[in-house]
């Protein structure tokens, strides 16, 4: 792991010179490196200075370093408006180190150190490379309910520390917390249910990502989320008992608001505000399912975090490329877009049909063993999912016919094939995310 974080470490002199496209290859070079590392085995490996993997930490770092090499590719128009370059990779790769760090440690302060520090600089982007006023509020909103939630859980880890002497995640054992500290229970995981996040604390995110420039969207889409999703899977090594007593309520949560916000979906005429919104329901399945605590739950859990983040990082792509052109992000203005650019119809339509898990994409797979996990804990969740399911179908359609479809705004007119750059974006969301499910063995053997 040292090898990795010094490699990167490396790459502050590109940002010193201001070199962007070096940066970005160098990034994009760095997660292949990191790739032909894996020992691909349920094991701790590249074990260094408290540092070490095991296969939920690898894939998700491997998904960190692909994510924030595009982060940069997306990044056109901060790079041709001069738009503070220098200081725009500094808080990528402070963002990308801190990520890599939370995922790789195996102490549980640590991670707790870096979960927030990771906070800083997406806080910066929003506020700084954001294209509206409203950016300021958003940002405080993601701040403010981030850190509400996370003091408890430093407390909890001192009381850890203090009366079990531990913090190593490889000395975690399913009895530690005993039955009676429910409270204890509550701090462990009130942080992470914010910050995945869980519908009832969910507000932050679509003003967050409504506000975030689209490099911006794409981590908090692809990665930020599953922080929550990584230490809940982490936690509950040590709380399994009382998960089992008491994850009743928040599996009953997550299913009605998936519900809900599903429906919300269908009332959004924001391209991004739908996306995000679509991102809560996507996380309200992956959360019930998590919390059965069941081996198809947990697998699918790690399935899904790792396809919504490739999913929904394009999508946010696809709406920064047509934000790029019409100035705006509304559906009633973006109508009939197939005429103006037929090329980019195809990739609308495939991320949309992975959006809504659709064969080959690995959002097929996680949702079929969530929603398996989900009906063995209990049948009274069947008549939830099946809204739950065809909602989730109904808004993703209404996303992909209103934009590709009707009659072109008036305003238009003129005609676009999209940029190469754009196409090499695209397709390195949707490759990953449909090719993965050959090996989708490797998921389930960290458990």
């Amino acid at each position: 792991m040292m090898k990795v974080l010094l490699f990167f470490l490396f790459l502050l002199p590109f940002k010193l010179i201001n070199s962007f496209w070096g940066f970005q290859i160098y990034m994009f070079l760095g997660s292949f490196m990191f790739l032909f590392m894996g020992g691909y085995c349920c094991e701790w490996f590249n074990l260094s200075y408290m540092l070490g993997v095991d296969l939920l930490s690898f894939s998700l770092i491997l998904l960190t370093l692909w994510i924030c090499s595009l982060m940069l590719l997306s990044s056109q128009l901060i790079y041709s408006q001069m738009n503070y370059i220098g200081m725009f990779i500094f808080m990528v790769w402070a963002l990308m180190m801190f990520l890599v760090l939370t995922f790789s440690v195996m102490n549980l302060f640590l991670f707790y150190l870096f979960f927030e520090c990771s906070l800083i600089p997406i806080l910066f982007l929003i506020m700084g490379w954001g294209l509206q006023l409203d950016r300021i509020q958003a940002s405080l909103y993601l701040l403010f309910y981030t850190l509400f939630a996370s003091f408890p859980f430093l407390l909890s880890i001192m009381y850890i520390y203090k009366n079990y002497n531990t913090l190593s995640f490889y000395l975690f054992f399913e009895s530690m917390i005993s039955m009676e500290y429910f409270y204890l229970y509550i701090c462990l995981i009130m942080s992470f249910l914010v910050k995945m996040p869980m519908f009832l604390v969910h507000l932050w995110l679509p003003k967050a990502h409504v506000e975030a420039p689209v490099s911006g969207s794409m981590i908090l889409a692809g990665i930020m989320l599953k922080l929550g999703g990584y230490g809940l899977l982490r936690i509950f090594s040590i709380v399994m008992k009382l998960g089992v007593k008491y994850n009743f309520i928040w599996v009953s949560i997550s299913m009605v608001g998936g519900v809900l916000v599903s429906l919300i979906c269908l009332f959004q005429i924001d391209l991004k505000s739908l996306i995000a919104y679509s991102s809560v329901v996507h996380m309200s399945m992956l959360l019930s399912g998590l919390m059965t605590l069941m081996n198809w739950g947990i697998c699918g859990s790690f399935l899904l975090m790792i396809s919504h983040g490739l999913c929904s990082s394009g999508l946010f792509c696809l709406v920064n490329v047509i934000y790029e052109r019409t100035g705006s992000r509304s559906i009633m203005i973006n109508k009939g877009l197939i005429n103006y650019m037929p090329s980019m119809a195809l990739w609308w339509f495939m991320l949309c049909s992975s959006n809504m898990a659709a064969p080959p994409s690995l959002n097929l797979l996680g949702e079929i063993m969530l929603i398996n996990s989900i009906i063995s804990w209990s049948n009274v969740t069947l008549i939830l999912l099946i809204f739950l399911t065809f909602f989730s179908a109904s808004y993703t359609l209404y996303l992909y016919s209103y934009t590709q479809h009707g009659g072109l705004n008036f305003n238009i007119y003129s005609f676009s094939q999209g940029y190469l750059r754009e196409f090499i974006l695209l397709m390195l969301h949707w490759i990953p995310l449909n090719l993965l499910i050959i090996n989708n063995e490797m998921f389930v053997m960290w458990i």
